[in-house]
């Protein structure tokens, strides 16, 4: 039994002392193989908000922070860090600021499950590029939301949760910063990056076919391409483009003619979120 003893208190002191060692190597090598920052992009890795959500286009805020520190990225390109963001890059690297566009997300799709209907009972992966790359959409209309709230998951901001008793995503537009991550992640790409400074109106509806029938049939709220919306505009500032209306809103005074006369209710007021 004392031999016993005696081996385990070996082994136990023998695995303290080895881990102590290979922990003052990693101490070592890590200093001995650390890649040296310049002050440059220290200061500018600060002054970043640290979400590393790869809006900016780069692989975290460091390699957003070396970019910048190289002439190789603008500072004007993280949307979370806020409004003073670049103001403060540009005091640190003398870099000049440009204009920045104030963007939030829009869902285009209010084909909830009491509007769009359902094909059937879905047993695939229960992710959204699942449900797409299998079968194509769970609703009956394939332009519509697959519900399965990949866009929540791809916020690094808890802007977007997903009201499963609709079936469709709802944006907190007060903690949206613009990132446009979930334009990236959603593979039926009914997210839309919008100006919070303009004013019009927004088609909510992302079905691209020219079939009023078939249009009609799978999505009681979805753009049925009648045009009345385009004859309707005393400023004639809207055509249809691949069968879904389009604003000029250099030229829309927000009237809202177009929102009253839509049969199906699928345009809806631009600023509704200011």
């Amino acid at each position: 039994m004392s031999e016993i003893l005696n081996i385990a208190l070996i082994t136990a002191c023998f695995a303290v002392a080895l881990a102590f060692i290979l922990g003052l190597m990693l101490g070592f090598f890590k200093d001995f193989f650390a890649v040296p920052q310049d002050s440059l992009t220290v200061k500018i890795l600060e002054a970043l908000p640290g979400a590393n959500c790869g809006a900016c286009g780069y692989a975290g805020c460091e390699n957003y922070a070396k970019a910048i520190a190289k002439g190789e990225a603008g500072i004007n390109e993280c949307t979370p860090g806020g409004e003073s963001l670049p103001d403060k890059l540009s005091e640190i690297t003398g870099f000049k600021v440009e204009a920045v566009e104030n963007v939030v997300a829009v869902l285009a799709c209010q084909g909830t499950y009491l509007h769009a209907r359902e094909k059937g009972i879905y047993n695939g992966i229960e992710t959204c590029r699942g449900a797409k790359l299998s079968a194509g959409s769970t609703k009956l209309c394939s332009y519509g939301c697959l519900s399965f709230g990949d866009c929540v998951k791809a916020c690094k901001f808890s802007a977007i949760t997903l009201n499963k008793a609709k079936g469709l995503p709802v944006i907190d537009r007060q903690k949206c910063t613009g990132c446009k991550m979930c334009i990236k992640e959603c593979p039926q790409m009914l997210f839309k990056a919008v100006n919070t400074k303009l004013k019009g109106a927004i088609v909510l509806c992302s079905n691209l076919s020219s079939n009023r029938q078939s249009v009609i049939k799978t999505c009681k709220i979805a753009c049925i391409k009648c045009s009345a919306c385009v004859r309707v505009c005393p400023k004639n500032c809207i055509v249809m483009e691949n069968n879904l209306p389009v604003v000029d809103y250099s030229i829309c005074d927000a009237c809202g003619t177009c929102i009253e006369k839509c049969p199906t209710k699928s345009l809806a007021k631009l600023n509704f979120f200011t």
